[in-house]
């Protein structure tokens, strides 16, 4: 195999991982955020005891859905991930200050999330004008 076609198979399983990857957390999102939306009754409890009301819910469901959705095309993914990083951080924030329970997987939800957006940061700059 040449050089050149190494490269290429290289880059070509580095695409589909990073879709892979990007439709998996796509997905995710959008089950949490349709939950939130469809008034799912853990959702609402767990709303219920954050103490922000419910609008509160339906706008986190609405930036997970809208966020999975940037995050899936390719002019608004760096915006998308950016959008699911802070709602992933909210999430650790109020699992670990308001909950009190484990906020391992929105750790776990965060970390290739800030990948993707310091990834497609070019995609940002463009919010600064």
């Amino acid at each position: 195999m040449s050089a050149l076609a190494a490269q290429f198979n290289a880059a070509r399983l580095k695409t589909i991982g990073f879709w892979a990857l990007k439709l998996v957390l796509a997905a995710l999102f959008l089950l949490a955020g349709g939950a939130k939306l469809a008034s799912a009754p853990a959702m609402v409890e767990v709303f219920e005891q954050v103490g922000l009301g419910q609008w509160f819910r339906y706008f986190t469901g609405l930036l997970e859905v809208v966020g999975a959705l940037l995050l899936l095309w390719p002019v608004t993914t760096g915006l998308g991930a950016v959008v699911l990083l802070a709602v992933s951080i909210g999430a650790a924030v109020a699992q670990l200050l308001v909950l009190h329970e484990d906020v391992i997987h929105a750790i776990v939800l965060a970390v290739p999330l800030a990948a993707i957006a310091w990834f497609h940061r070019d995609q940002l700059g463009g919010l600064d004008s």
